[in-house]
């Protein structure tokens, strides 16, 4: 089975558990209090929200590997995680809002985690650009590696840009030092999503990894090709 193959079965079997989180959340889980119908879509901009800065966390290192090594998977890697990230990226800026103008009665507001986040997306896209306008190989995977290193780098800050400035946007309910905010049944549906969203991060990285193996000629497989591309 090629690499492309267990992608597209690993990003089938991601969907098909989705559903099934998604019947969990809007069936079995409790209704929150206080937000009501609309924190349910928190079961999915969450997890979305964790797999954009996967992504961009692996980017990151897969710059960084690359720069030291100067392996070219590593760079095809990053790239493969960049162009998922981007698609994650959309699904939390697009699900946020609609969370956000019942609650808080708004679609958008400049606090200082909405605009990082929205610089991620706008970094995932600087960086799928930067790959397609740099033709040489060598310089193409470079320039990239500085730019994955950087979204790395604003990873830290996002996460912490609640407890540093004052923000609309909720503090950490999870990843956080004490104990998860959430009664029990909610948190379950919210880590069986983060699980899922994992999956379908795994899946659509392989298929982008087999497409730009294909696109150099060296075929699906994904099974140590592509060593001796070095820049």
């Amino acid at each position: 089975m090629t690499l492309a193959q267990r992608g597209r079965w690993i990003t089938w079997l991601g969907l098909a558990l989705l559903a099934g989180v998604y019947v969990r959340a809007l069936a079995f889980t409790p209704v929150e209090r206080f937000q009501g119908p609309a924190q349910k879509i928190f079961y999915l901009h969450v997890p979305a929200a964790w797999s954009a800065m996967l992504s961009m966390g692996l980017v990151g290192l897969g710059s960084i590997l690359y720069l030291i090594v100067r392996d070219a998977r590593f760079d095809r890697f990053a790239a493969a995680s960049a162009e998922v990230g981007t698609a994650f990226s959309l699904v939390m800026l697009t699900t946020g809002p609609i969370w956000a103008k019942p609650i808080w009665g708004t679609w958008w507001t400049w606090d200082a985690r909405l605009t990082l986040t929205l610089f991620l997306f706008f970094l995932f896209i600087g960086y799928l650009l930067l790959r397609g306008a740099v033709t040489e190989p060598g310089l193409r995977a470079r320039y990239s590696a500085v730019l994955g290193i950087c979204g790395l780098v604003l990873l830290p800050f996002i996460h912490l840009s609640v407890y540093l400035f004052r923000t609309l946007h909720p503090q950490p309910i999870v990843l956080k030092p004490s104990a998860p905010s959430l009664p029990g049944s909610m948190l379950v549906t919210l880590l069986a999503s983060f699980a899922v969203f994992t999956l379908l991060y795994m899946g659509f990285v392989m298929q982008r990894y087999a497409v730009s193996l294909l696109r150099e000629g060296q075929g699906g497989e994904g099974e140590g090709e592509g060593e001796g591309e070095h820049a």
